[in-house]
């Protein structure tokens, strides 16, 4: 898809909704917003398509997609379908399949290259009406019921865009909590991530390429390994762990990712000496916090207020739900009516992610990890898990939604007592 042209000419810009950033939340939020008959520009600092983690979809998040009328352009994009997880660790195996899974809703979704996935969004967004501005990057806000940003592009040209409200959807650039001191501490440790894309060359049959493989070090349970089987026989694999395990020289990630993953049998037997397609790449310190996700006239979508962990690839599903979440609010805002945007989209919004914190906790400190191997595992508590690992950490009818740090920690206390029969 050729990237999408803006006009010559750069003016200021009168709108009902600006959004800062191009990605999966920002561009389903413009899509939400043309459907809803609003006015939107969306300012994106990079050109598209450019390269992102976070490859490997949530079932929950195809709902999202479907409602911004993305689904179609997704579906027929070639992306590598996908239904579950496969989880292995010093031998064990536990395979969970998203279809069978306490929730309803989807449950298959795609393993995508985000530079395309990404661009087939935002391409949709414009094409439903969204001025889409790449280049240009916001420089400072001022808030209030008639927020104003300041822009400039690449050429630094500088305007200023009048909105009725902001939506912050930058992501890991954070840009209104950096131009508005809105960074709270995160409970998180700092971790960091290594990682490429190889030629796989994995013989048919020997691995179910519709699964994400996440794989525990076999000697440290912190630090764990992605398979992400992606289409065109593409694999993207990566380590995760505490920031100094992986605080290694740039000429030495290559060679460091590459004994990492002969390190996990599994990963190692099926990438072995496949070839980078590019050098090892690193990320660190992406875990991130603030106090409040929304503000007098903004609020702050997916990565740019709160981001957990990669471990179960609830980056996207959670964007994505923020953006459903804040439009729905956004447009009772601009119809004139009285909105609490504490209960209707902050608190709302971190129950889900309070749920998939808990999961990620007890994933490093090795409960989770009990659990999901455990040898008797009772099929409707597996169905249960299964929903959340499917993105459905909104569904209060699952135990494990309603109650995840009490019922995952009652659990591993069952599964730590039959293990020890």
């Amino acid at each position: 898809m050729e990237n999408i042209a803006m006009s010559e000419a750069v003016y200021d810009a009168t709108v009902d909704v600006a959004i800062i950033g191009a990605g999966p939340s920002g561009a389903v939020a413009a899509a939400l917003l043309r459907k809803r008959g609003r006015s939107v520009l969306v300012l994106e600092r990079q050109h598209f398509p450019r390269f992102s983690i976070g490859e490997s979809l949530l079932p929950q998040s195809m709902a999202y997609l479907e409602e911004a009328g993305m689904l179609q352009a997704v579906v027929e994009a070639g992306f590598q379908f996908k239904n579950g997880a496969h989880f292995v660790r010093r031998g064990e195996s536990s395979a969970y399949d998203f279809r069978d899974k306490h929730s309803e809703g989807w449950g298959t979704t795609y393993q995508v290259e985000r530079a395309a996935f990404d661009q087939i969004l935002i391409g949709c967004a414009a094409k439903a009406g969204a001025d889409v501005r790449f280049g240009h990057t916001v420089r400072a806000m001022k808030t209030g019921d008639t927020p104003e940003l300041d822009v400039a592009d690449e050429a630094g040209n500088a305007y200023r865009v009048h909105a009725r409200f902001v939506l912050d959807a930058s992501g890991f650039g954070r840009v209104l909590p950096r131009l508005l001191n809105l960074e709270a501490p995160t409970r998180m440790p700092v971790r960091s991530a290594l990682f490429t894309h190889v030629l796989d060359r994995i013989p048919a049959g020997a691995t179910d390429r519709d699964k994400i493989v996440i794989g525990v070090h076999p000697e440290r349970s912190d630090v764990w390994f992605w398979m992400i089987p992606l289409a065109r026989g593409r694999t993207s694999v990566g380590c995760v762990a505490q920031s100094a395990f992986l605080d290694v020289p740039e000429g030495e990630r290559d060679a460091t990712l590459r004994e990492l993953i002969r390190s996990e049998p599994t990963i190692g037997a099926l990438i072995g000496d496949a070839p980078f397609c590019m050098p090892a790449r690193h990320i660190g310190g992406y875990a991130a916090n603030v106090e409040r996700l929304h503000g007098p006239g903004y609020a702050l979508l997916g990565n740019a207020g709160e981001f957990l962990d990669p471990v179960f690839s609830s980056g996207v599903t959670i964007a994505l739900r923020s953006a459903h979440l804040a439009v729905q609010v956004l447009e009772s805002h601009l119809k004139g009516d009285t909105v609490d945007w504490t209960s209707g989209y902050d608190k709302p919004l971190r129950r889900g992610i309070d749920t998939f914190r808990a999961f990620v906790e007890r994933w490093y400190t090795g409960e989770l990890q009990d659990i999901i191997f455990h040898k008797e595992q009772s099929d409707s508590i597996r169905r249960m898990i299964s929903a959340v690992l499917a993105g459905y950490a909104w569904d209060e009818t699952n135990p494990f939604v309603a109650q995840p740090a009490r019922r995952l920690d009652a659990l591993h206390q069952v599964c730590a007592a039959t293990a020890a029969k």
